[in-house]
């Protein structure tokens, strides 16, 4: 056994009315033919008309102007509103701008602070912890770099990258060898070998009879004991079944680990003989559902290293720092410590003190009114290290947190299990015993800078 902000954009303008068109009014003028009897009304010299006539085209324009300034104020009032609004959006967008700026700078500078970290001959772990626990870049190869360098997986120093990676991955290539081959490959292997001995030693002429070699008992396949060969390897066929049954479901949106691809299936083949090998080196422990979730985040980085030589070996480092990130959490895994120091109803216990030391209200209506207890989300949670939880691009910003965090994995993990706890609670005190459950089990979307943070700065619990 092993030891160990986001801006929201204001909504659309609505379908506000530019301007009115002005619509003439039909007049139809003073017209010149009088009726008959009538009497016929004397212009004035000054060429004005009438006093009547007059009074009437003036009521008439009176008229048309008071109908006129309603339509033009609310043309006005609409011009303004839109024009504020413009205002405000151009405001808005060039304070979206502004922010984008800041981060762009801030990330610029924490790539450059990485950097020269990784650059020294003896790199100062401690430092490199507080910078990446932040969250490092994307791009490049230095997630890679700082997650095996913070696992342990690369030393401090500089000068002994390239002799460690060459040992480990040819320690790798060796278990792979002698565990994940089938007898019959592993025999071949050993009869090439030992031909082309007998042929490099012997002489040219020298001839003689075939020389049949006898099967041990134990290199039978039709063997059942324990010691045979093909009992081992048969025995793990089922867990070779369950692993690749999982691979399949592994983050299924994503091409890189789904679909029928070369490339898609060369991940599996990979993911699939690091788990296998960790299974048959751990037989107390074997192959657990859900591991593959927590190899996907590692995999993944180291694949996706942009120096070629580390990508083309991610399934050797993959498999190293699978091993140390689980090195002080392998119990949860194991059935026989759940109720030990160690085993994952301890663990759970832990996040239930957390919680409530720093909202007690909140602990006691999961723990009394609703009676959700951490059993019901917290295991799935705890073991898979939150990788069920969120989509990936999430889950490594979060993991950059957990792997440089001064707490230690473990103890920054509980931090943010309850402060998911915490980000929710007004949903949670709202709900019942469904309700909860259902929010738990199927975590919302959340700010996880927001998160993180909230996790930062929980009072520790000192019970």
């Amino acid at each position: 056994m092993l030891k160990g902000k986001k801006l929201k954009l204001p909504d659309r303008l609505g379908s506000l009315v530019a301007g009115f068109e002005d619509k003439d009014e039909d007049s139809g003028g003073s017209g010149s033919v009088s009726e008959l009897g009538e009497e016929l009304e004397i212009l004035q010299p000054t060429g004005f008309r009438s006093d009547r006539e007059s009074e009437t085209d003036d009521d008439h324009d009176h008229n048309e102007v008071q109908e006129e300034e309603p339509m033009v104020k609310r043309k006005m009032k609409v011009d303004a509103e839109l024009e504020h609004n413009g205002r405000q959006l151009r405001h808005e967008k060039d304070g979206l701008s502004h922010i984008s700026v800041i981060k762009t700078i801030e990330v610029d500078e924490k790539r450059s602070d990485i950097e020269y970290e990784i650059s020294q001959k003896e790199i100062n772990l401690e430092k490199l912890q507080r910078i990446a626990s932040t969250g490092i870049p994307e791009g490049g190869n230095l997630r890679a770099t700082v997650w095996k360098l913070i696992l342990g997986y690369l030393p401090p120093s500089r000068d002994l990258w390239e002799k460690e990676l060459s040992e480990n991955r040819k320690k790798y290539a060796k278990l792979k060898e002698e565990l994940l081959l089938t007898p019959s490959e592993l025999a071949r292997m050993k009869e090439e070998a030992f031909q082309s001995n007998k042929h490099n030693n012997a002489h040219n002429d020298t001839a003689g009879p075939l020389i049949r070699h006898e099967i041990s008992h134990e290199d039978h396949p039709l063997s059942l004991g324990k010691a045979s060969v093909w009992h081992q390897y048969f025995e793990h066929t089922e867990i070779a079944e369950q692993i690749d049954r999982d691979l399949q479901r592994t983050h299924p949106e994503m091409k890189f680990f789904s679909g029928e691809s070369s490339f898609g299936r060369k991940h599996r083949e990979s993911m699939r003989n690091v788990l296998l090998l960790f299974s048959k080196l751990n037989p107390a422990i074997r192959y657990v559902q859900g591991m593959n979730e927590v190899l996907a985040p590692l995999y993944y980085v180291f694949s996706t290293d942009t120096d070629e030589k580390n990508a083309s070996n991610a399934e050797a480092d993959s498999f190293s720092c699978f091993v140390l990130l689980l090195s002080d959490s392998v119990d949860h895994f194991c059935q026989q410590l759940d109720n030990s120091s160690v085993g994952i109803l301890s663990t759970l216990s832990r996040l239930s003190d957390l919680l409530k030391a720093n909202d007690e209200e909140l602990w006691r209506h999961l723990e009394f009114t609703s009676k959700v207890k951490p059993q019901y989300y917290g295991f799935r949670w705890i073991t898979l290290l939150l990788t069920q939880e969120f989509n990936l691009q999430s889950i490594l910003r979060i993991w950059d947190s957990l792997i440089s965090s001064p707490f230690g994995i473990q103890e920054m993990l509980l931090r943010v299990c309850c402060a998911m706890l915490l980000c929710v609670k007004s949903r949670l005190l709202s709900g019942d015993f469904a309700a909860n459950l259902k929010l738990l089990q199927h975590y919302p979307e959340i700010n996880i800078e927001h998160l993180l943070q909230v996790a930062q700065d929980l009072t520790p619990d000192t019970s």
